[in-house]
């Protein structure tokens, strides 16, 4: 899964699993091209969600692990730890990542996330915000990447897809990057 607004209708998609490193080549990662992709259909900044249907199958490894789910009425509670991950800008107008970037971000309540010195109406009940506190942030190009969060047997479930963040640049205070929230999906 993906989010729908990195999805135009001209490019051919391939997706890389196991991948760590864009520049290097490495054991054990695999890239199948997308087969079908298919984008919500009421998609605007709501919706904001696109499932892409791998063209083979694929082993697992150590390197490629499958996530879950969430059940549809499981909501986050305020301050739960989730991990992020992408190869966005490692700063405000900076370089790209070459390797994958990874932080654990709490979640920031729909209460909190909606107040008006937060997202305000832009924060609806469709999504999940997490981070907020000025220096650890989804960024740039982090766009399509997912919010995992672990369960305590070792598990891990895919809750959000990264959507967007502050036009003002990245690690903004009381601007959480703002994710998909998966489980109303599902």
């Amino acid at each position: 899964m993906t989010a729908a607004h990195c999805i135009n209708e001209v490019d051919d998609y391939r997706v890389e699993l196991g991948k760590h490193s864009l520049k290097a080549t490495e054991e054990g990662s695999v890239a199948c091209s997308a087969a079908k992709i298919i984008t919500h259909e009421d998609y605007n900044i709501l919706n904001d969600t696109a499932l892409i249907k791998l063209s083979s199958p694929f082993a697992l490894s150590d390197t490629i692990t499958p996530a879950c789910l969430p059940d549809r009425d499981v909501v986050l509670p305020h301050g739960t730890p989730c991990l992020v991950t992408g190869w966005g800008r490692l700063s405000t107008n900076g370089p790209a990542a070459d390797i994958l970037q990874q932080a654990f971000l709490p979640v920031v309540g729909h209460d909190v996330c909606s107040q008006p010195d937060w997202w305000n109406v832009l924060a609806t009940e469709k999504m999940v915000c997490a981070g907020g506190d000025g220096i650890t942030a989804g960024c740039n190009r982090d766009s399509g990447g997912l919010l995992n969060c672990p369960n305590p047997d070792g598990s891990w479930d895919v809750h959000g897809i990264v959507s967007f963040g502050s036009g003002e640049g990245c690690n903004v205070l009381q601007k959480p990057t703002v994710f998909t929230q998966v489980r109303l999906y599902v």
